[in-house]
Parts: structure tokens; C-alpha cells; sequence
């Protein structure tokens, strides 16, 4: 196998937890691509995926004809745009698409360097996490903020940017959700209604169930494994796939 395999599809290079890689298989998943996913293991990186792309981070979108994808936020708008899904990316309105890339330059951007010290604290002493999580909480403050805004019930909030569910939720939520895993007890009680009612509603959506499946590392010789496998549900059954 090599950087210059024929390919019939595109190939997305994946790990299951990442959260980059889980906002890249959203966006495919919303797009209906045709997309062949190899999970990969950090401490074992298939060298067709260095080949592809030598930073070696997931995800990594390698396409039939070899052109290369490798950020997550470049792989979301050609999945979207690709499948004609421009709903998601508001393509046809300015002022609501710089919206959507706000809220993801103030997730990467801001948020995410905070998150990593707070998940990390003990790699970070000069501050403790208490205070790492704090500095985060702005991102969290600002989403509720603009949920109620909306002046609906929570369960009635379908969205960031101008009450829809957009590309902006599909790239932020995968980090909130990790924002609130690191203490969940602390985050079970804060005052957050309407973030609440949208962060479950992602973890609870059919998109997300669909991508967060667990499967078998890829290996030379599978059987291609589709983003969106409806029809598998267990590790065991993808691997009896891959190895048919």
C-alpha cells in the first residue's frame, strides 16, 4: 500500500475520540459521502496516513485523486459543500457563514488551548485546574448566552447561528462534550439550561450515535468501512466486515 493507492472513494484517516476527527465524521455523516474510515491508534500510525500527511495528526482526508485534507475544519466544508449541503456552512448568506467560522475560530482558537490545560492540569502547575476550567467557562457562558437569547424553551433550540443546526454546533459541540467530561460531577451541576439541552441533544442524535461506533483498527487488506455504517452496530460486526 502506498500514498498513490487506487482509490474509488476518499479515505478519511480517524480515531474515535478525537474530537477533531468526531466534528470531520459529523459533517460527512450530514453530507451522505460516500467516505471509507481506517481507525488508527496514535502509538501505531498506518504509513499510508505519514505518507499522506507527515504532521501525523487525525483526522486526514485522502481523496481518489490524492490530493491530501488534513484539518478537520477544511475536511467539514468540503464534505458539506461537496454534497451541495450548503444549509449547514449558510454559503448563500455572508453575514450568517462568518458567523459559523466565528464560533469555530473562538473554539480553536481561545477555547481549546484552556480545555487542554484543564484536561492536563498536572502538565500545567502554575495554575490549578479550578483556574484552567474557569478561563474555559467563557466559550460555555457565551453559548448559553446565545441559546437564550432565543427567548424559546430549551428543548426548543435547534442552533448557534440563527436558530439552526449548523456546521458552527457540529465543530464546537465535540469539545464541549470533552470540556465536560473532565469533571463531570462539577459540570452535572452548574447553571447551564440551554448548553445542557443542546450538548445532550447532540450526544443523544442519531448523527452521533452513528459516528461515535466502535470499530476494529484498520488494516492493509480490510474491507472498506463507510463513516455511516447503519447497518453495523458492534465492534465485532465491523470487524466481521472488514475481514470478510
Amino acid at each position: 500500500m502506498s500514498y498513490n493507492e487506487p482509490m474509488s472513494y476518499p479515505v478519511l484517516y480517524s480515531y474515535r475520540r478525537c474530537p477533531y476527527a468526531m466534528r470531520a465524521r459529523l459533517a460527512i455523516y450530514f453530507s451522505a459521502l460516500r467516505i471509507e474510515q481506517r481507525e488508527i491508534v496514535f502509538w501505531d500510525k498506518p504509513e499510508p496516513m505519514l505518507i499522506a500527511s507527515p504532521k501525523a495528526t487525525v483526522p486526514v482526508l485522502v481523496l481518489p485523486n490524492n490530493d491530501v485534507i488534513d484539518e478537520s475544519r477544511d475536511i467539514m466544508l468540503w464534505a458539506l459543500q461537496s454534497a451541495g449541503r450548503n444549509e449547514f456552512t449558510f454559503a448563500d448568506n455572508p453575514i450568517l457563514a462568518k458567523e459559523v467560522s466565528d464560533w469555530i475560530d473562538v473554539c480553536d482558537n481561545q477555547f481549546k488551548p484552556w480545555l487542554d490545560k484543564y484536561k492536563y492540569a498536572d502538565r500545567h502547575p502554575e495554575f490549578s485546574a479550578e483556574y484552567y476550567r474557569q478561563q474555559g467557562c467563557f466559550l460555555l457562558d457565551r453559548i448559553e448566552q446565545k441559546l437564550a437569547a432565543y427567548q424559546l424553551p430549551p428543548e426548543e433550540v435547534a442552533g448557534l447561528v440563527n436558530n439552526q443546526m449548523s456546521m458552527a454546533d457540529m465543530a464546537t459541540v465535540t469539545f464541549i462534550r470533552q470540556f465536560a467530561n473532565v469533571d463531570k460531577a462539577w459540570f452535572t451541576q452548574t447553571d447551564y439550561p440551554f448548553l445542557k439541552m443542546w450538548l445532550n441533544g447532540w450526544l443523544n442524535s442519531e448523527a452521533f450515535q452513528a459516528v461515535m461506533k466502535n470499530r476494529p483498527v484498520w488494516q492493509q487488506g480490510h474491507n472498506p468501512l463507510w463513516v455511516d455504517e447503519p447497518g453495523l452496530q458492534t465492534k465485532n460486526q465491523f470487524s466481521d466486515k472488514a475481514l470478510a
